[in-house]
């Protein structure tokens, strides 16, 4: 019974920010890597921003300089600070968690959010 979920998006100017929140919950034993992924109509799924447990992270190119991904492991919660919004930044933002189960299998196996939309429009 573990479940993601992730909020905080909306409708924002470009060069605006926002921020997204994401937290696992369930019978949930360990966390490893956590991470945002966006998609946009017909286009690819996309990794956006990705962090391990100990805290190494990995941006996209277009992202870079411009979000921040962090976590609290006591929360079980990743974040994504998002500046400087441009319109391309516009897709549905999904968050991932690599989660190990306390009622489950050993391995750890990858959940996502429902997903929350991001719009960058004048």
């Amino acid at each position: 019974q573990v479940q993601v979920a992730e909020s905080g998006g909306g409708l924002v100017q470009p060069g605006g920010s926002l921020r997204l929140s994401c937290a696992a919950s369930g019978n949930i034993f360990s966390i490893n890597r956590m991470g945002w992924y966006r998609q946009a109509p017909e286009k690819q799924r996309e990794l956006v921003a990705a962090i391990t447990s100990i805290g190494s992270t990995n941006y996209a190119d277009s992202v870079k300089g411009r979000f921040t991904i962090s976590r609290d492991n006591a929360k079980n919660a990743v974040y994504l600070q998002m500046n400087s919004l441009k319109p391309e930044d516009t897709a549905v933002y999904y968050c991932n968690a690599n989660i190990r189960s306390s009622s489950g299998s050993y391995y750890y196996a990858p959940y996502w959010g429902q997903g929350t939309q991001v719009t960058v429009s004048s």
